[in-house]
Parts: structure tokens; sequence; C-alpha cells
């Protein structure tokens, strides 16, 4: 089978549109994204001891890329792909703290001179400029351009790094490399130098944040609202807690005591948690057959009651085509044979304007006639 995926497009400033002046946030500390970036607050994160320091150490240590392209060897076909794209990235050197730095001012120079032609333009201005004034901010803005992308591409290593760890749960490595570029593209444009954090610190909450809201988006083969995905997902992570701690699968009430979530809400999630298996799936030791050929379909209807059922009415209605009009009448809507629904004494009683007692007599005098001679021959063989 040939891969049809592709490889993930290095990011350039070329294809992300520039802001108007850019409002950068607080650098976080490792451990509080959500105060630190309000705007984006992320949704999912993978935590191990010592993460940040292994994170640090892909995006710095030298040969951290080779590294990771030997763990692909078990991978499918698609693992070709990211081995080229790996020794792409792996071209530019990374960077220091002062030239990360120096990359951010250049950035952020541009982006402002982009915005003071932009707001020339559109106040109509942009022809009051002095000539040299509007090719010196041309110039900035293709310096902040070139800065981006030497920023985005010194760090696309750590992109890589991140998405190894959310492997194996519904998106292909590739999807998730290119779910972190656009993390990194926004931790590009908010990163504020002046706080004096490392880039790679401040980028690993964005392009996490944006690995686990691609996931919500496309690993489901039903979509799950995001607020939902992150319920599941941490009801997963507290029931595995809760087994290794108890050696045992916690109940729905345990789990709603532990996670605080209402105890009526844990089923469904639980249910979410499940995720969906193809009817043409094939099965058995052969994979001849699809697994929708082992599964009754309770509501098919059988053949042999439908024969059965359409004789019975048939001889039924032959039967009662031998009694008096008003019998006939009488018992359809004592038993509801007409429309399914049986009707009470006083119902008929006021249909032929009879009293409960004479519609009562009317019926013991047809199930009399019923029980004996050949009609009762034709209706026996259905009471077996």
């Amino acid at each position: 089978m040939t891969a049809t995926t592709t490889a993930p497009a290095v990011p350039t400033a070329e294809n992300p549109a520039v802001p108007g002046p850019r409002l950068t946030t607080e650098a976080p500390a490792p451990g509080s994204v959500t105060k630190t970036v309000p705007s984006a607050p992320v949704s999912r994160r993978s935590r191990s001891a010592g993460s940040d320091r292994e994170t640090t150490l892909a995006s710095t240590v030298p040969g951290a890329a080779a590294a990771v392209a030997e763990d692909l060897d078990a991978q499918s076909p698609a693992a070709d792909l990211v081995r080229v794209y790996l020794n792409g990235i792996g071209k530019t050197a990374l960077l220091s703290a002062a030239e990360e730095v120096e990359l951010a001012r250049r950035i952020e120079a541009g982006v402002f001179a982009q915005h003071r032609l932009d707001t020339a333009t559109a106040e109509g201005t942009i022809d009051e400029l002095d000539p040299q004034y509007r090719r010196d901010l041309r110039a900035i803005v293709r310096d902040g351009l070139l800065a981006k992308n030497h920023l985005l591409e010194a760090n696309l290593r750590l992109v890589v790094s991140l998405a190894k760890r959310y492997t194996g749960r519904g998106m292909p490595l590739l999807d998730l490399i290119q779910e972190g570029n656009l993390g990194l593209i926004r931790a590009v444009e908010k990163f504020d130098y002046a706080k004096g954090f490392k880039f790679s610190t401040y980028a690993t909450w964005w392009i996490r944040q944006a690995i686990t809201r691609g996931m919500a988006d496309q690993a489901r083969t039903i979509r799950l609202p995001v607020h939902l995905v992150e319920q599941v997902n941490k009801l997963a992570r507290i029931k595995r807690d809760m087994h290794q701690r108890q050696g045992r699968e916690p109940s729905e009430a345990e789990l709603a005591e532990e996670s605080g979530i209402p105890e009526h809400k844990i089923s469904d999630l639980l249910d979410h948690a499940r995720d969906p298996v193809s009817l043409d799936m094939p099965v058995g030791s052969e994979e001849e057959a699809p697994l929708g050929d082992f599964i009754e379909d309770a509501e098919a209807t059988d053949a042999e009651n439908t024969v059965i059922s359409s004789l019975l009415h048939d001889d039924l209605r032959r039967v009662l085509s031998t009694l008096e009009d008003r019998e006939q009448k009488v018992i359809r809507m004592r038993f509801g044979l007409d429309d399914g629904q049986p009707h009470t004494l006083d119902q008929i009683g006021r249909a032929f304007k009879l009293s409960r007692e004479r519609v009562r007599q009317i019926e013991r005098e047809v199930m009399g006639k019923l029980r004996v001679g050949e009609r009762a021959d034709k209706l026996r063989a259905y009471a077996s």
C-alpha cells in the first residue's frame, strides 16, 4: 500500500497573515499556562517527571532530531516522510537565548512597521509619508518576516518532540506535527522577549494546546465538543489512577466522588470514551466475514412469523365472515382487530346503542360459536 499522507510543510512567514500591533502576553512559568495565556487556555496537558526538562533538551541539544528519527524505524511507511521532514528542519542551527531575543526584537519591529503602513493605507495618508520613510518601513517588515521564519524553523524540532508524545491516540504523527506547527506560529507571534523566559519554555504550552485541540477536532470518528473531550480525558486519567491504586475497576460512584463530576454524567462520559467499531471490520482467523454478519438485528422482521401472521389474518377474516354483521363488528371492536386498539364494553354499547350487559352477551355467544365446529378447526392450529 502506498502512503498518501504528505509531509508537513515548513511554516513560513508568508503563510500566516501578519496582524496589527502584537499584543504580547506574559511568558509562563511551567505549570501556570492558564494564567499566562488567558485568551487560549490549554485544554490538555501531558506531564511526566522531568517532561519540561526533556522538552528543552529536545529543542536545544544537538542530535535530538536524529534521536527522534531512530524511533521511527518500527512505524508505518509514513515514517519515511517524517525522516524527510526531519532532515529538512535539521539544517537550521539551534538558537541561543541572546539570538532568540534579537530575532524577537526584529519580529516586533516588523509587526509595528506593517501596522504603520496598514494604518496609513486605511486612512488614505500613505502617499503623504516620506518616500524614504516608506521604503524603510517596508525593509523593516521584510526583515521581521525573515526573523520570524528563522525563529520558526529553529524550533520545528521542538514540535516533533512534543508531537511524538501524542501518537497512538487516533491521529497520525504527521498530522500531529502539522497541528503543533500552528501552535508554534502562534507562540512566535505572542512571545514577549522582555519577560526574560526562554522561547522553548513559552512555546511548549502553545504547541501542546494546538495538538490537543487538533486531536479533539479530528482524532475521533464522531466529533465531540472540546469541553466534552476534556471531561472524557480527565475521567479516563482518574479512572486509570484509581485502578492502579485499588487494583480494581472503580465504580461510577467512586469516579464521581474523585472527579467532582455528577454521577448521572459518568455513564455517558464512559460511553463517549469508547471508540466506534466498523461493521465492515473483518473478523475470524481467515478474516473473510465482516463483523456485521455476526450481529443480530433485533428489529429485523422474522420471515416465519410474518407468514404465520398473514395466514392467521386471512383465516380469521373467513371465520368472522360466517357470523352476523353485528356480531362481527362487536368482536372486531372488542379485540381491536381493525385498528389494534381494543374497546371497552361501554364504548361498544354506545356505538351500537346497547347496554354493557347486552354487549357482554353477544361477546359470549360469539366466542361459544368460535370454539366448536369448522370455525374452531381453522383456528386451532394457530393456538398451538
